[in-house]
């Protein structure tokens, strides 16, 4: 059944506009935008003075709830019920952010760490989503004042290296607040997207994207309107909060008596985020809350967050190996996200890079005006741009010896779809269990699992028999499908991957340092379980030959194929792989003529009585 929309206030039928908005669901402040006369347009406040919108939300006393500046404005004197950096908790649970729950003016609930974070405000619990949920509605609010029309559709961004749970909590996010979220879009591709609008010419491009709660760094490939993303990296939880932090801690190392209360640490918190602002353009910044007075200069700033500079800069290292991309052919690197107003970031990044970084758009609406780009492409008003985004993380199941058999490896192209073809170890199994996993290492128990199911009616057939298809199905917003089929019977399955939280902020940020690190105990130890599975295989073959050959091997022979077969077994039991393989061929080596003495055998046997 078709909705109508009503005007409460006029009793009149609302119209629906066929604009495609497009947002920035920011950790600090959010905006909206969308296309005018062609061009892409942040929309403005009310008085006309202001694009951002905080993403603070307040609830009163009496029920009601603000969003934005009048929610800012209740930081200090209703800590408690003001939420701020909510992007920062979208796919987490209590674990992943108990360390950092000091830094919160508000209460965060581990009801179950292993479920969704709530925040309890007065007897009421919200989830991330519910008030990411409260910052839309805001949004949604603007243009539609704007446009006078009823909005429903939009393009949201997210940062590139967000997982499927951050992506999930998102788009429902989205939908809570009556929005039809089309495309999930991530936040250095739709900066590119407002860089490159009308450029024709090739180029690579480094989008630095330094927001309040996150960094990415993506490598991108412009020509003829396709922006190619060659790869990317990241940390979710890193950003402008941390530089505030990094002064708050300053602060309180200079003053082991500061009050504790929240009140007061929310004071320090805003006058913080004043000093880090103030400091890009002076040498010394000086406040006071009430009558305790607070100093920092440029230099000691500087070298409180240099250590929180150089992992941006780990990141795009490896976003440059990734792409296979030498500094020298980065023809733009495009500054994203306000914090890179800070000037130590800027020339860090100039120095990194070895060229002037290129900020000529606002650096806290450039995502957005790329979101509305997008949303423009997807309402058919721009057919010459084609958007090709990569996934961060690598997706495979678990296989024999509880190795990572990756399916789709990070960096590929979504939408994408791959697939691969496996067997059954066990003579008769009927089931087969699938767990679905994401990371970079070789074994899946340093990986995050995301999801099994089991692939259930396989017709009973010697192990190796079965060809089992698996496919992976990747949409354009990074949210996995994976089908199972048994090719033989056509017995199928699929599930649709829906995490119930996303990756800790520790697993995140060093899966693929540990991958670097432990690259080489990985591959001995893959090496060695391989050598078992195979060594495994070659015992069960070696006693079912004896057992099927008895009458044409005489006593030595069978004892001395047992004695191999032992000696194999033992060898699987120890760390050694090359002792597995000597085992191995030794066992090969005296079974192989047997064989083929049986074949032979077997062919006298089947001819007898025949004519040729």
């Amino acid at each position: 059944m078709a909705k109508i929309a009503i005007n409460l206030q006029s009793g009149e039928l609302a119209k629906d506009s066929e604009t495609i908005i497009g947002i920035d669901l920011g950790t600090t402040n959010s905006l909206v935008a969308h296309i005018v006369d062609g061009k892409p347009q942040a929309v403005k406040s009310a008085d006309g003075q202001h694009t951002l919108v905080p993403s603070i939300v307040h609830f009163a006393e009496d029920g009601s709830i603000v969003v934005g500046e009048a929610a800012k404005a209740k930081l200090v004197s209703h800590p408690e019920r003001t939420i701020y950096s909510v992007k920062r908790l979208m796919g987490k649970s209590y674990g992943d952010v108990v360390d950092f729950e000091r830094y919160f003016g508000y209460r965060i609930i581990d009801e179950d760490s292993d479920s969704l974070v709530k925040v309890r405000v007065g007897d009421r619990f919200y989830t991330p989503i519910e008030l990411s949920a409260e910052i839309l509605k805001e949004l949604k609010r603007r243009i539609e004042a704007e446009l006078k029309a009823t909005v429903s559709r939009a393009v949201i961004t997210v940062p590139a290296y967000f997982n499927d749970a951050q992506r999930q909590a998102t788009r429902d996010a989205g939908k809570l607040a009556g929005l039809d979220v089309l495309r999930i879009v991530n936040e250095p591709t739709a900066a590119s997207l407002a860089y490159g609008l009308g450029d024709q010419s090739s180029q690579t491009i480094a989008v630095y994207d330094l927001g309040g709660g996150t960094f990415d760094i993506s490598i991108l490939q412009l020509q003829a309107g396709i922006f190619e993303v060659l790869s990317t990296n990241g940390d979710t939880f890193l950003g402008g909060d941390d530089f505030d932090r990094a002064i708050i801690d300053y602060w309180r190392q200079a003053n082991e008596q500061l009050p504790q209360d929240r009140a007061f640490s929310q004071s320090l918190r805003l006058l913080a985020e004043e000093a880090k602002k103030h400091l890009s353009g002076a040498e010394v910044f000086r406040g006071a809350i009430g009558e305790r007075e607070f100093e920092i200069s440029r230099s000691a700033f500087e070298a409180a967050i240099q250590g929180l500079i150089d992992r941006t800069l780990a990141s795009c290292s490896q976003a440059l190996r990734d792409a296979d991309r030498e500094v020298g052919q980065i023809d733009h690197v495009v500054m994203v996200g306000g914090s890179t107003r800070v000037p130590l970031v800027q020339e860090s990044v100039a120095r990194f890079f070895q060229r002037e970084v290129y900020d000529k758009l606002n650096p806290d609406e450039v995502v957005a005006l790329g979101a509305s780009i997008q949303a423009d492409v997807l309402a058919g008003n721009q057919k010459d741009i084609l958007l090709l985004d990569v996934t961060p993380l690598s997706l495979g199941i678990e296989t024999v010896g509880g190795l990572m058999d990756v399916i789709i490896p990070r960096n590929s192209k979504v939408p994408s779809k791959a697939g691969r073809q496996y067997t059954t170890s066990i003579d008769g199994q009927a089931n087969l269990k699938i767990g679905v996993y994401q990371g970079e290492r070789d074994l899946v128990e340093h990986n995050r699992k995301l999801g099994e199911f089991i692939l259930r009616g396989i017709p009973p057939m010697p192990a190796g028999i079965p060809k089992i298809d698996i496919q992976f199905i990747l949409d354009a917003d990074g949210i996995l499908v994976v089908k199972a089929k048994e090719l033989r019977s056509n017995v199928e399955q699929e599930i649709e991957i829906r995490s119930q939280y996303g990756l800790s902020e520790e697993e995140m940020a060093k899966m693929l340092l540990d991958s670097i690190q432990n690259a080489e105990s990985d591959m001995q130890t893959r090496a060695l379980l391989e050598a078992r599975n195979e060594a495994q295989n070659i015992v069960l073959s070696a006693e079912k030959f004896v057992r099927q050959n008895e009458a044409i091997l005489n006593a030595e022979e069978n004892q001395q194929t047992q004695a191999l077969t032992e000696a194999l077994r033992q060898s699987m039991a120890g760390t050694d792989k090359d002792a597995i393989n000597q085992a191995m061929e030794a066992l090969n080596a005296y079974t192989t003529p047997l064989a083929h003495r049986a074949m032979d055998h077997s062919i006298v046997a089947a001819m007898k009585g025949k004519k040729i």
